[in-house]
C-alpha cells in the first residue's frame, strides 16, 4: 500500500485524539474463551481434534454472519440510530460515502447550502488525496469529514489487525493533514466488519457508524425507488446513508443522489426534521 501523502493542514491546530479502552462484547468474549478452551482440549485430548476444529469453524461462521450484518452490535459498538436527545430534537444525521467526487460532491454541497442542511462525509483517503480542495470545502461549509478507510478494499473485513491498523491510521493521517481536524467516526467499506476491528477503532478513538436507512443509491438507477426507501417511516434520530462517490446513474445518465437529495431535504423540512452532521447530533452524547 502506498503511504499517505503529507499535506499542509488547512488549520493551524489538529485535534488531539486520545485512545479509548477496548471493551469486548459478550459475543467476542465467548469466542475468546472458546478458542482458549479449544487449545486446552487439543493439548489434553489430541484425539478430539476433529470435533474441536468443527466447533471453531462453527464459531467463525457465526462471527462472519454477524460481520456481514451492518447494523449488528454483537461484534462491537455500532451507531445505528442517534441518542435520545437527538431524536427528541428532530435531528436526522445525513451521511455520504465514497467521496470526494470532483463532479458530484460540489453539487451535493450546493444543494445542502440551499436547504441549510449539514452532513457528514465519509471519505476514502486515496480520493481525498486526489481532491484535497473539495475536502477542505466540505469543512469550510460546516460539514464534517469522517474516516471511510484508506483504499476502500472489498477485502477489508478479512484484514488482520496490522492491515486494519494501517488502513485506518493512514486514512486518519490523510484527513487530518487536509482538514486540520481529526475524524471522530468510522464507517467500514460496505458496512462489513470483523471481530478484529473494534480494538483498532478504540486505539484511534473512532466510533463505528452504520445507518438506520439507506436508499441503495450506489446501485439503484431509479430516484423514486431510492427516495421511497429513505423516507419510509423516516423519523428523528435516523442515520441516513447516501453516496456522493460511486453513485449510480439514472436512466438519463445523471447521478441518482442529485435527483434524490433535493426531494429528501424537502421531505425532512415538511416532517419537522433537521438534517445535521454526526458531530452536531452527538454533541451532548
Amino acid at each position: 500500500m502506498t503511504g499517505p501523502m503529507h499535506l499542509k493542514p488547512a488549520r493551524s491546530l489538529v485535534a488531539c485524539v486520545e485512545p479509548s479502552q477496548w471493551i469486548p462484547t459478550r459475543t467476542v468474549r465467548l469466542s475468546i474463551w472458546l478458542h482458549a478452551f479449544a487449545i486446552l482440549t487439543l493439548i489434553v485430548c489430541p484425539g478430539w481434534w476433529y470435533w474441536t476444529l468443527a466447533t471453531l469453524l462453527g464459531n467463525h461462521l457465526l462471527l462472519l454472519a454477524f460481520g456481514v450484518s451492518p447494523r449488528s452490535k454483537l461484534l462491537g459498538q455500532n451507531l445505528v440510530t442517534l441518542p435520545r436527545h437527538s431524536r427528541e430534537s428532530g435531528f436526522v444525521a445525513l451521511t455520504f460515502d465514497d467521496g470526494p467526487d470532483p463532479y458530484v460532491t460540489p453539487l451535493v454541497l450546493d444543494l445542502l447550502d440551499v436547504h441549510n442542511a449539514k452532513a457528514s462525509f465519509f471519505c476514502i483517503a486515496q480520493r481525498a488525496i486526489a481532491h484535497p480542495e473539495i475536502v477542505q470545502e466540505i469543512v469550510r461549509r460546516g460539514h464534517s469529514v469522517e474516516n471511510h478507510s484508506y483504499r476502500h478494499s472489498n477485502a477489508f473485513a478479512l484484514y488482520l489487525p496490522a492491515s486494519l491498523t494501517r488502513e485506518i491510521a493512514e486514512a486518519q493521517s490523510v484527513i487530518e493533514s487536509i482538514t486540520g481536524r481529526t475524524p471522530q467516526f468510522f464507517r467500514a467499506p460496505m458496512g462489513l466488519r470483523s471481530p478484529l476491528l473494534d480494538p483498532v477503532l478504540a486505539r484511534s478513538a473512532l466510533r463505528f457508524v452504520s445507518w438506520t436507512r439507506r436508499g441503495l443509491d450506489s446501485c439503484s438507477r431509479r430516484p423514486a425507488t431510492v427516495l421511497r426507501r429513505l423516507t419510509h417511516r423516516l423519523a428523528g434520530g435516523d442515520v441516513i446513508l447516501l453516496h456522493d462517490g460511486s453513485c449510480a446513474r439514472t436512466l438519463d445518465g445523471d447521478p441518482v443522489v442529485l435527483a434524490v437529495l433535493p426531494l429528501l431535504l424537502e421531505q425532512l423540512v415538511d416532517r419537522g426534521l433537521r438534517p445535521v452532521s454526526l458531530p452536531i447530533a452527538l454533541a451532548d452524547a
